[in-house]
């Protein structure tokens, strides 16, 4: 479930507008989506996925079948993916079709957040990050001193906008494993938070956005000021899965969400 699918459903139920959610009630073998995924479906929207293919497109119509009033539409189809479907996946897939009017948005089990981040900066980098999380489950805590850096539209419920002085003072106030990227207007200012999170040590990730040469700087006045060599070869800079080539925002932002994505599993491990 994204992030804003219960928002939505919550408008929509709201507002009486006739939609179906549709659910993977049950799932085994290998199948496109976890049981549990849901998707929203109205007779001209749909919102959120149960993995696509040739089971997203029967899971529609079904749904909106109900939606034009055929009460015999099963409730809770089954299918075989390979045999009832031609999907390579080769498990099975139950889903449940419940009208919206009928559901509780409110009690739906929200995602687990793949990781809590505290991003400093509102450049450039930092809104092309923020547009890739805003639809992934994570905790965001987006941190500048200058709010007028922030775009104007708000963000995603979880991404939450801190605009403080001095923006170091938050690295305390997140809890133990955060991750942290750090990539803001200034090299003192990325080194002040830096040093933070360094002398804070339960980092689970910490990114700072620069060059190998600008690693090395900073290695060297950590290391001068006392900081302890097996935290500093935690310090990941450059940041962004490597052989991903491009400095354009958006390039530098897809590697980067790649890599918390992969260190967030590997921790869950």
């Amino acid at each position: 479930m994204t992030p804003d699918l219960r928002s939505t459903a919550l408008a929509w139920r709201a507002a009486n507008r006739p939609a179906v959610v549709v659910t993977v009630a049950h799932a085994r073998g290998s199948v496109p989506r976890e049981a549990g995924t849901r998707m929203l479906v109205a007779a001209d929207e749909v919102v959120g996925t149960i993995g696509g293919g040739h089971l997203e497109l029967k899971a529609i119509e079904s749904a909106r079948r109900l939606l034009a009033g055929h009460a015999d539409e099963p409730r809770e189809p089954h299918f075989p993916l390979g045999p009832a479907l031609g999907q390579c996946c080769g498990g099975a897939v139950t889903l449940r079709l419940t009208p919206l009017a009928d559901d509780d948005p409110a009690a739906w089990d929200a995602p687990a957040p793949r990781f809590h981040l505290q991003l400093y900066g509102a450049g450039h980098v930092g809104r092309a990050i923020v547009k890739l999380l805003e639809g992934l489950p994570c905790r965001v805590q987006w941190i500048d001193e200058r709010d007028s850096e922030f775009p104007a539209a708000p963000s995603a419920p979880h991404i939450e906008r801190v605009c403080v002085e001095p923006v170091q003072a938050e690295v305390d106030v997140a809890p133990p494993g955060a991750f942290y990227l750090v990539l803001t207007h200034s090299h003192d200012l990325d080194l002040a938070i830096t040093e933070a999170i360094l002398r804070r040590g339960d980092f689970g990730f910490l990114g700072l956005i620069g060059s190998a040469t600008k690693r090395a700087r900073f290695l060297r006045r950590f290391e001068q000021r006392g900081v302890a060599p097996e935290v500093l070869a935690r310090l990941t800079c450059p940041i962004g899965l490597p052989g991903i080539d491009g400095k354009e925002p958006e390039v530098i932002a897809v590697g980067v969400v790649a890599q918390l994505l992969l260190t967030a599993r590997a921790r869950a491990r």
